[in-house]
C-alpha cells in the first residue's frame, strides 16, 4: 500500500511538470534506476508509475531507451485550464441560477434554534420505521432494477387511500408522482409549464424556492399581496400559473377564503393557467380539522405538491405531486430524464407505513406534541414580551411570524447578529418578500417551533426579549 501512494505521487509530479512546461514533448524522463534512487522506492513501483501514464497517453516507452513526453502536450495559451472565476460557456438556465440569492449558511445556536422546517429528531418514528424498513428487505424482488419514474405503485396506491382519508382528495394512482422532495415537484412544474419570458403569479411574501425555482426556468414573477385570508385574488393578472399556500399561507399563515378559493379557480379557468398548490404542512391545524386543499374544487386546474419533511424528517427527501390526468405522462417522463425515480427502498418502506396505520398514527402524535410546543412558545411570548409583539399565523403550520412593534426593519440585521452572539438562531421575514416590492416596516421573524424542546422554546424567548429591549 505504501508503494501505491509513491506511485500515485511520482504520477502526480510528472503531470505537473508536465503541465507546466517544465518536461516538453520529446524531453526524456530519468531512467527507472534514478528515480527509484531520488524518491527513495523501488523500480518496480517507478516501472508501474511509467506505465501509467503511457497509459494516459503522456508518456512514450521504447525498450532499452528512457522514456520520453508524448508529441500533443505543449502548453498554449488557449489550452490554459480556466479558473472558477472563467466558467466556459454557460446556458442561459446556469446563468439565471448563478444570479439567484445565495442561500445563508447554517450558524450553530446553543440555546435555540428557530429555524423553519427543523423537526424534531425525537419525534421520528425510529421503531416503526425499523419494522416497515425490515418487511421491505426482506420482500426484495429476486432481481434489482430500475423502477416506474412516478413512483411504486404500492406507494402510490396506499397514498391514494391516504389522501382520500386524510385530505379529501379523490384521485387514481396513475396521478400521482413521488418526487424528491416537494421541492423536486416545484421544478418539475415550472421546467413543465413555462417557457422564457412566461409570468408567474408569486404571492408576497411566499416561498423563496418556488419563487427560485420558476425563475430558473426563465419565468417573470409577478407578485401578487396577501392578507389575512391569503392571496388577494381580486386583480390578478393573465399568468402561466400561480403558486399558492391556500391552507396556510407561507409565511404569514392567512388561510385562503372559500371566496378567494372561487375567484382563483375561476382566473385559472378563465386564463388557461394552472394552479400550483403547496400543502407543505396541510396536517397541522391546531384548532380545528385541516382546511381541505384547492385541488378537492377542480382537480384539472389545481396541480396539488405533498410533502413528508413536516411530518417525519426534511432529510428523507420523498414528496409527490398530484397532477391532472393530461399531464401525466409530462410528469413522468421529466421525472424519468431527472433521475430515473426516488430511492425504491424508501418509497416501500412508507407504503409499508401507510398500510400498516403506523404513518397516521405518528402524524396525530406529532401534532399533539407540535401543538404543546406551539402553546409553550405563544405562552413565552406572551410573558416575555407582551403587547411589544404581535403574532400571526399561530392557527396552523410549525412556525409563526412575530412582529417587534416599535422596532423598525433595519434594525433587523443587528438584532439578528446579537441574537447569533446569544446562542439564538434568528430568521428575518423581509427577505420572503419580492425584491421588487416595498418591505414592511417593522421588524419581524419567522419563529419555527417544531424541532425545539420546551425548555428550548422559554429559554430562547427570553433571551430573544433581553436582545429586543436592547435594540429598540
Amino acid at each position: 500500500m505504501e508503494q501505491d501512494g509513491i506511485a500515485r505521487r511520482i504520477i502526480a509530479a510528472i503531470k505537473q511538470r508536465i503541465h507546466s512546461g517544465a518536461n516538453r514533448p520529446g524531453d526524456s524522463l530519468p531512467s527507472t534506476r534514478a528515480l527509484a534512487a531520488e524518491w527513495g522506492a523501488s523500480r518496480t513501483t517507478v516501472t508501474a508509475a511509467y506505465n501509467q501514464l503511457a497509459a494516459e497517453g503522456y508518456l512514450i516507452i521504447r525498450q532499452g531507451a528512457r522514456a520520453i513526453v508524448a508529441a500533443g502536450l505543449e502548453m498554449t495559451s488557449e489550452g490554459a485550464p480556466h479558473t472558477a472565476a472563467q466558467p466556459r460557456n454557460l446556458s442561459a438556465f446556469a446563468r439565471r441560477l448563478l444570479a439567484l440569492p445565495s442561500p445563508a449558511g447554517a450558524q450553530p445556536a446553543r440555546v435555540a434554534d428557530f429555524r423553519y422546517g427543523d423537526l424534531s429528531g425525537a419525534d421520528f418514528p425510529v421503531l416503526a420505521w425499523r419494522r416497515a424498513s425490515n418487511k421491505a428487505i426482506l420482500r426484495r424482488g429476486a432481481r434489482l432494477r430500475y423502477g416506474d419514474a412516478q413512483g411504486s405503485l404500492a406507494l402510490r396506491n396506499a397514498l391514494q387511500s391516504y389522501l382520500w382519508r386524510a385530505r379529501g382528495i379523490n384521485c387514481a394512482p396513475d396521478q400521482i408522482v413521488i418526487v424528491n422532495g416537494s421541492q423536486q415537484g416545484l421544478d418539475l412544474c415550472a421546467r413543465l409549464l413555462l417557457d422564457p419570458g412566461d409570468p408567474f403569479v408569486m404571492e408576497n411574501p411566499g416561498y423563496p424556492l418556488a419563487r427560485h425555482a420558476f425563475a430558473a426556468a426563465g419565468g417573470v414573477a409577478v407578485p401578487v399581496a396577501v392578507d389575512a385570508e391569503g392571496l388577494r385574488t381580486d386583480s390578478l393578472p393573465p399568468a402561466r400559473l400561480a403558486c399558492v399556500t391556500p391552507s396556510h399561507q407561507f409565511p404569514l399563515g392567512g388561510v385562503l377564503s372559500a371566496a378567494r378559493r372561487r375567484s382563483l379557480l375561476a382566473w385559472a379557468t378563465a386564463t388557461g393557467a394552472y394552479i400550483v398548490e403547496d400543502d407543505y404542512d396541510g396536517e397541522y391545524r391546531h384548532d380545528i380539522t385541516p382546511i381541505p386543499p384547492l385541488q378537492t374544487l377542480d382537480a384539472e386546474a389545481v396541480i396539488y405538491v405533498g410533502t413528508f419533511s413536516k411530518t417525519l424528517s426534511p432529510t428523507l427527501r420523498l414528496g409527490y405531486l398530484v397532477a391532472p390526468a393530461g399531464l401525466c405522462r409530462a410528469f413522468s417522463e421529466a421525472k424519468r430524464l431527472t433521475d430515473r425515480h426516488a430511492p425504491m427502498l424508501e418509497q416501500d418502506v412508507l407504503a409499508e407505513l401507510l398500510t400498516s396505520g403506523a404513518y397516521e398514527r405518528h402524524v396525530r402524535s406529532i401534532r399533539r406534541k407540535n401543538t404543546e410546543r406551539r402553546e409553550v412558545l405563544l405562552q413565552a411570548l406572551a410573558d416575555h414580551l407582551g403587547p411589544r409583539v404581535a403574532v400571526a399565523g399561530a392557527e396552523t403550520g410549525l412556525h409563526v411570524v412575530a412582529w417587534m412593534n416599535g422596532i423598525a426593519a433595519g434594525r433587523e440585521p443587528a438584532i439578528i447578529a446579537a441574537a447569533h452572539a446569544a446562542g439564538i438562531g434568528l430568521y428575518p421575514v423581509s427577505p420572503l418578500y419580492d425584491p421588487s416590492e416595498p418591505r414592511p416596516e417593522t421588524a419581524g421573524f419567522i419563529l419555527g417551533y417544531a424541532g425545539l424542546d420546551a425548555e428550548a422554546l422559554r429559554r430562547g424567548v427570553a433571551v430573544l426579549a433581553t436582545i429586543l429591549a436592547e435594540h429598540r
